[in-house]
């Protein structure tokens, strides 16, 4: 096992982290010559828990989501799904999790992680994928790791599972997914770790049918992937800020993709959720509040813009019944002048569950209320954040007349009539605004 990891930025060394046997958590120290290189230029890479200081960071007692490394640093570890594949690989070496820690963890994503930190050295598992990916056994060998079937043929040497292990696990995220290159004109589906090539952009793509996919604990629904796409359209027509998103199809699955907004014209770009920024537990509901998070956009430099952006998307989680609203489904971008922005939206779909802890009321506070939001309590909000009135209710009107066309964007998407009425209904129910 590996106990430092070497993280470097844009090709620059910007810290070293270190992990004693005898204790749960990591040490942090940026780079000397990275302190130097960045003095008054005001880049911050982590605003708010970790400033760019030469002191010895740990934090011992944050939650067992941030496995004992910092926000910053834990943003880049695999999920579920990602650790679903590593752990199975792990089994079939006859190690277990533990074999395998933290740092092992961020040396394997090494370079291929979201947003631009990389990790060195760089872990290998002998994985030599090739570049072209087949989308159709990618979905089984995904639907076989999930369900932890013994049967598994854990086969290095076989293209597709080697692809899965590295394309899978640096996505992020509870569902099965990849991150490929897309070729529109070809339909050509390449590893998303390749040099820019012509024609191809970086994609996210979100397996249809894969067994035993969700997140929550729970199983996806059928049509969720047109089921996000149909909130896709919706959200723009309701003046959120999205990335592109298409329908990948094959042979009877509809895969979601969307286009990465932390890769633009093939360089990287650095990335933070908001959990990470700010240190929240996203496995504890209700740790943080819409009011809370504004009030944190503010402390890195965003301006009204983006706080009005941000308010927009809360009426449109309410008032579409998007409950899946957790810190990590919130991001931001710092450019290489360390200017922060608001990242475009993403993960927006309908997600409502009565009986999940997560998922039967809305995970950040609004107003000091997760269910049973009224007009006043988005115009408390408003308020707090700094937009008038008059200006709130038109960007509530906007989302309303948005949703309002769900039954029709649906159907031009090809879901059944029954999952529109069932999504229609439980709108009507449960919003009152």
């Amino acid at each position: 096992m590996n106990n430092l990891a070497e993280i470097f930025l844009w090709n620059t060394k910007i810290g070293t982290l270190n992990l004693r046997e005898d204790l749960p958590y990591a040490f942090f120290e940026y780079d000397k010559d990275f302190i130097n290189g960045v003095q008054g230029t005001g880049i911050q890479l982590s605003p708010l828990r970790m400033p760019i200081s030469d002191r010895l960071y740990s934090f011992p007692n944050l939650a067992n989501a941030f496995h004992g490394v910092p926000g910053m640093i834990a943003d880049s570890l695999p999920d579920k799904f990602g650790n679903a594949v590593i752990n199975q690989w792990l089994a079939s070496q006859g190690k277990t999790e533990t074999d395998f820690n933290v740092i092992d963890r961020l040396c394997y994503t090494g370079s291929r992680g979201m947003g631009a930190l990389e990790y060195r050295p760089a872990l290998s598992l002998d994985a030599k994928a090739s570049d072209k990916v087949n989308v159709s056994e990618m979905v089984k060998f995904a639907s076989d790791v999930l369900n932890k079937r013994k049967s598994v043929d854990i086969d290095m040497s076989n293209a597709t599972y080697s692809q899965l292990l590295k394309l899978g696990t640096s996505a992020g995220g509870a569902r099965a997914k990849a991150v490929i290159a897309w070729n529109e004109e070809t339909n050509e589906v390449k590893s998303g770790q390749i040099n820019p090539e012509k024609g191809f952009d970086y994609w996210l793509m979100k397996f249809d049918g894969v067994s035993n996919n969700g997140d929550h604990n729970l199983e996806d629904e059928p049509e969720y992937t047109l089921i996000e796409y149909a909130y896709y359209l919706m959200a723009l027509e309701a003046g959120i800020n999205m990335n592109e998103c298409r329908i990948f199809k094959e042979e009877n699955h509809n895969h979601f993709m969307t286009k990465r907004f932390d890769r633009v014209n093939g360089s990287k770009v650095h990335m933070q959720t908001l959990a990470a920024l700010a240190h929240i537990d996203y496995n504890t509901p209700r740790l943080c509040s819409y009011e809370l998070a504004a009030s944190y956009m503010k402390q890195i430099g965003l301006g009204a813009n983006e706080i009005e952006q941000f308010f927009r998307r809360m009426v449109f989680n309410v008032l579409a019944v998007n409950r899946d609203d957790h810190v990590k489904n919130v991001s931001f971008l710092m450019d290489k002048n360390g200017i922060w922005s608001l990242s475009p939206a993403y993960d927006v779909t309908f997600s409502y569950n009565p009986t999940n802890k997560w998922l039967s009321k809305h995970q950040m506070l609004i107003n000091n209320k997760s269910e049973l939001i009224e007009l006043a309590d988005l115009l408390q909000v408003a308020s707090t954040i700094g937009i008038s009135k008059p200006r709130a209710k038109n960007i509530i009107a906007d989302v309303r007349a948005a949703v309002n066309h769900w039954s029709s964007i649906a159907g031009n998407v090809g879901i059944r009539e029954n999952t529109i009425e069932l999504i229609s209904t439980t709108i009507a129910e449960l919003v009152i605004i």
